[in-house]
């Protein structure tokens, strides 16, 4: 065996790069990154995922407390929302968002508020604003009629008269 010292210096940095691998898969699984994932099985299997910086599992209350940079994803019912914090209340099936929530579901209507309570089995959102300020809904709304033909336009309204 050739001494260390002696080896050229392309099979010392192969060697260094041959260990540093391992070692880096290893830390990789005994160190996850900050972001946590929490995947919620709903009575019919259908998963509901959360991302966030920190979460919390209560086992006696089973409620996932989840907080920063909160991503949930539930596409059984094509939901997506980010907010500051959620919770998960499994036994309630209700899940509370707080911060500067947004929602979106199947793909293109959308919730802005400041807090946003979705309870799952009636499939209802209440949503509250911040103070001074209100909520944001955005819904896209079919224009065709039953027989698929373009809705006529909206009559005209009058303008407004000013009372003074």
């Amino acid at each position: 065996m050739i001494p260390p010292y002696k080896l050229p210096n392309s099979q010392i940095r192969r060697f260094g790069l041959a260990l540093m691998l391992p070692v880096a898969l290893l830390a990789t699984i005994a160190f996850p990154s900050q972001v946590q994932t929490a995947t919620a099985q709903s009575a019919g299997n259908r998963p509901l995922t959360i991302r966030s910086d920190v979460q919390e599992y209560d086992a006696k209350t089973q409620v996932i407390t989840a907080r920063g940079n909160v991503q949930m994803l539930y596409p059984a019912r094509q939901l997506q929302a980010t907010s500051a914090q959620a919770q998960y209340f499994s036994k309630e099936r209700r899940i509370d968002f707080s911060g500067n929530v947004y929602i979106l579901q199947q793909g293109n209507n959308s919730i802005r508020a400041e807090k946003v309570t979705y309870l799952i089995d009636e499939g209802r959102f209440i949503a509250l604003p911040q103070s001074n300020r209100q909520v944001e809904s955005v819904y896209m709304v079919d224009d065709t009629n039953v027989n698929g033909q373009p809705a006529k336009p909206a009559p005209k309204t009058p303008a407004l008269k000013r009372s003074n």
